[in-house]
């Protein structure tokens, strides 16, 4: 049974602060995109990130790029980390914080694209980024894995069904938190969980949608990865709570997946909401506990490669 904390004070919160308010409709959307596109929030890590890293930025195809490397032991592999934020919201202390922890529990170092967001980014432009990105990181580190949260969940997965039919490049491992999957938000039982979901809404989203999908149908699996043919891909490992609207979705991922016969490790929260291993709740750091491990168990063994000079760390 979820703790106290997690079934009932953080619904609470996020009803209290509003959480839903840019998801719910059209209008509360537009006045969100408006107030992030003339205000751009800051997108650099922390000030205080863990101890034990360094940091270090580059430009790589017009973006910023940052690269998380573990001070101490050997580094194997590499992480693409693509955060969330319904393709509009810049990357928050959570994701920088998620992202620490994985270089030094993977011994990998981790790449944090600042990819663009609506109204300036789409999906195909971000998508072909990415793999591009991960295809200059396999040269380099070696082994790549991706991974995800919400709106950064769609990217990994668009992108790893990409790299797969245009590259034939099958990733170690692929890990979605939450993943945003069918952007149609066609699927009946996303309404049965809407009033439950203390955090998310439809209507305000799709706003963010049609921008995001640009001059691709919403079928395309750069779009929607669950359009996607899953022969051949790599591992999966997908965490979803049930008080999410994305859920309805990770189910038919799973079901899919396993048809296929892709490996695929699910872990579903029960009463928990969205990207709850993000939150410093019991049930998200036990959830977290599973990622690293599962990431530093993808890319053991992994060749070490020489380490790319970094920054001090932050």
């Amino acid at each position: 049974m979820p703790s106290f904390l997690s079934r009932v004070v953080l619904p609470n919160y996020f009803r209290l602060i509003r959480a839903n308010r840019p998801y719910l409709g059209p209008d509360g959307a537009r006045k969100h995109l408006r107030e992030r596109t003339i205000r751009p929030k800051s997108y650099g890590p922390p000030r205080r990130l863990r101890t034990g890293v360094a940091v270090s930025a580059d430009h790589v195809g017009g973006w910023p790029v940052y690269t998380i490397t573990p001070r101490t032991g050997r580094v194997r592999g590499n992480v693409v980390y693509l955060h969330g934020g319904a393709w509009v919201n810049e990357i928050s202390p959570q994701h920088w914080a998620l992202a620490a922890d994985i270089a030094v529990a993977a011994g990998a170092t981790v790449t944090v694209p600042i990819y663009p967001l609506v109204p300036f980014g789409t999906a195909e432009e971000v998508v072909a980024g990415v793999c591009e990105l991960v295809l200059a990181n396999r040269s380099r580190y070696g082994e790549v894995c991706l991974a995800g949260d919400s709106a950064g969940g769609q990217i990994a997965l668009s992108t790893a069904a990409v790299l797969r039919d245009e590259h034939g490049i099958r990733l170690p491992r692929t890990v979605l938190i939450s993943p945003a999957l069918d952007l149609s938000l066609a699927n009946p039982e996303i309404d049965v969980v809407l009033p439950t979901d203390p955090w998310l809404g439809k209507e305000g989203t799709r706003v963010f949608i049609e921008l995001w999908r640009g001059v691709l149908p919403l079928s395309d699996p750069r779009v929607s990865p669950l359009m996607a043919d899953m022969d051949g891909l790599g591992p999966l490992t997908v965490f979803s709570g049930t008080r999410d609207i994305v859920w309805p979705d990770v189910k038919l991922l799973v079901a899919k997946a396993r048809a296929a016969d892709v490996e695929i490790d699910y872990h579903e929260a029960p009463g928990l909401v969205h990207v709850h291993p993000l939150i410093p709740v019991r049930e998200g750091r036990a959830a977290r506990a599973v990622l690293l491990d599962t990431l530093a168990r993808a890319l053991a063994g992994t060749e070490e490669k020489p380490r790319a000079p970094s920054e001090p760390g932050t």
